[in-house]
């Protein structure tokens, strides 16, 4: 079903979306790249994606549909499991007896097609459709993954095994039997299942007195998630515990963990942390995604202009120290990874020492701190260099020794990436300094420092509105919103003429997808470059405050900036920079 150049400019042009000047401008470079000429209109954001396969489906004949307003069975919409419906962007969305009608944003993936027919048996017909058709029918399967949780609740929690003897008494034997009670099973991996779904980072499973709370941090809030019958309580410890093969028995003392969990298109690895508490043991467990660390890039974390092009500078260095800094679950790890994953080249040799290992890395020697026998991030350092690295990576510098040794790593020919808990990028120069790191050590090996911060991304287009110069003062001073100003120029996003008074910000509105108008998150930044003005500051053992306003004065972006910048662009809004910046 392929759609000929010629009658995809006509269509174009016939559909008064696009004017003849850039659709010949676009047709000619898409001569010159050897590239579709709709390909080159999106690039350009000429033409959405959805109004691209609008045409091409008006050209090829296939019927549109839209999803928006249907409410789609679920015995018709579970036909095809809500993983490959999400990985593929396929919809089961009307039965008859002999067929089915299938949307998709791509009518030409055939394998798609070819196994849906298999596993349902019916004759597959497939009609198009577009991106917010598709999100809105993914959000019916969770709708009905509650209902299905709810119902599981309620039918399963009556089957648990009561017991005898207080939990706090209960011996190992009596918890193992309880962790495979199969209404506790069920419930537990539901619970798993369903966090995964909902893309949660964190599950709290919180006794209360009479109830057991669970929570997910989702988007970097945590929401309660559902609340379970205080009997459940002793089982659903137990079977984490057995999981992550920790001690039943063991319930004064704080315990680790770690197990995994594969689904059709994620693979989990689940960190649990256990700590008795007055009304039983809390649970908590990070997700980590293992195959999240690759295929991101720095400008899909929220990096662009002038900051990207200072890391990209500091990463074609040989030798050198680079420095992520920020608060714990700012995303400083997955950075440190999108950066691997760029240097990951066959004739380099790469080594980490983690704590713990989050993501797998193909072709990456990653190696993890265990402080019971002694094996910290200065002893691993120590041996990874022996081990003929051209790239180190390590997890954290958090004290005097490993920050010694990562100095010396990369004065010795190494290319040395870690992150470091500063407030700020500046803020980094005075940690190492009161770590014991001499300043000349500093100016001669930090090649960039990136401090960054998590934003919640807008679900929808949200609400449109202006900020006079009066509202903008409340917010930041001017000349705050004036950098982000000259930032979209710079980028081209803006006319030369433009002022500040002329930006737009969005405020949250509630989506079919989000309560709160929110969704997703990406990365604030500011990336500051040791230049020879910040050498002579840092020399002089000047103030963070200092070193920042020379990298200011040298077009540093500061975290703050960045994000007015991103709520000018509506990607975020100013409520949540703030939110966000001054945490």
């Amino acid at each position: 079903m392929h759609v000929s150049e010629s009658e995809l400019k006509t269509f174009i042009l016939d559909s008064g979306l696009v004017p003849r000047g850039e659709v010949d401008a676009a047709a000619k470079e898409a001569e010159e790249r050897n590239q579709s000429i709709g390909d080159i209109l999106v690039s350009r954001g000429a033409l959405s994606p959805d109004a691209l396969r609008r045409i091409k489906a008006y050209v090829l004949g296939i019927p549109f549909v839209n999803l928006n307003d249907r409410k789609i069975p679920f015995e018709v919409l579970s036909l095809i499991p809500e993983p490959i419906a999400r990985a593929h962007s396929i919809i089961a969305y009307r039965k008859t007896e002999k067929e089915l009608e299938v949307a998709m944003l791509d009518t030409g993936d055939l394998s798609s097609i070819e196994s849906v027919q298999k596993t349902t048996g019916l004759k597959i017909v497939p009609r198009l459709t577009d991106d917010e058709s598709i999100r809105n029918a993914l959000i019916q399967y969770q709708k009905s993954l509650k209902e299905e949780f709810g119902d599981l609740i309620s039918t399963e929690a009556g089957k648990i095994t009561f017991v005898k003897e207080s939990a706090d008494e209960a011996g190992k034997d009596v918890l193992q039997k309880m962790a495979e009670d199969l209404p506790i099973v069920r419930i537990v991996d539901t619970l798993l299942r369903h966090a995964i779904i909902q893309k949660a980072s964190d599950i709290h499973v919180e006794p209360m007195e009479k109830e057991v709370l669970v929570r997910y941090r989702i988007d970097g809030i945590l929401r309660d998630a559902m609340t379970l019958p205080k009997n459940a309580s002793a089982g659903i410890t137990a079977r984490i515990k057995v999981l992550s093969n920790l001690k039943l028995d063991e319930k004064r003392l704080p315990q680790d963990g770690r197990f995994k969990l594969e689904t059709e298109t994620d693979k989990v690895s689940f960190r649990v942390s256990t700590l008795p508490t007055f009304f039983g043991e809390k649970i908590v467990m990070r997700l980590l995604r293992e195959t999240m660390g690759e295929g991101f890039t720095l400008e899909a974390l929220g990096l662009h202009g002038t900051g990207l092009e200072r890391i990209h500078g500091a990463l074609k260095q040989t030798t050198g120290l680079i420095l992520v800094s920020g608060p714990t679950g700012s995303g400083k790890t997955t950075t440190l990874y999108t950066m691997l994953d760029i240097l990951n080249t066959p004739d380099v040799n790469i080594s980490t020492i983690e704590d713990p290992i989050e993501y797998q890395m193909k072709r990456v020697n990653q190696t993890q701190v265990n402080t019971q026998i002694g094996y910290t991030f200065a002893n691993g350092l120590r041996a990874l260099v022996r081990q003929d690295p051209d790239i180190v990576m390590v997890g954290e510098i958090r004290d005097a020794e490993t920050a010694a040794l990562a100095i010396n790593a990369a004065l010795t020919g190494h290319l040395v990436l870690s992150t470091i808990h500063t407030n700020s990028a500046a803020g980094a120069i005075p940690r190492l300094i009161d770590m014991g790191v001499e300043p000349f050590l500093l100016v001669s090996t930090i090649k960039a420092i990136v401090g960054q911060r998590l934003v919640r991304h807008l679900a929808g287009k949200g609400e449109e509105y202006d900020l006079n110069r009066a509202a903008r003062l409340s917010v930041a001073p001017e000349e705050r919103f004036d950098a982000a100003v000259r930032a979209l120029k710079e980028e081209k996003l803006l006319p030369e003429s433009a002022k500040t008074d002329d930006l737009r910000y969005r405020r949250p509105t509630e989506t079919p997808e989000s309560a709160d108008g929110y969704q997703g998150r990406v990365g604030v930044h500011e990336v500051m470059n040791v230049s020879s003005a910040i050498r002579d500051i840092i020399l002089h053992n000047a103030t963070s405050e200092a070193i920042e306003t020379q990298a200011r004065n040298e077009g540093m972006l500061t975290m703050l900036e960045d994000g007015l910048y991103k709520a000018a662009r509506g990607i975020t809004s100013i409520e949540e920079v703030l939110r966000a910046v001054n945490e």
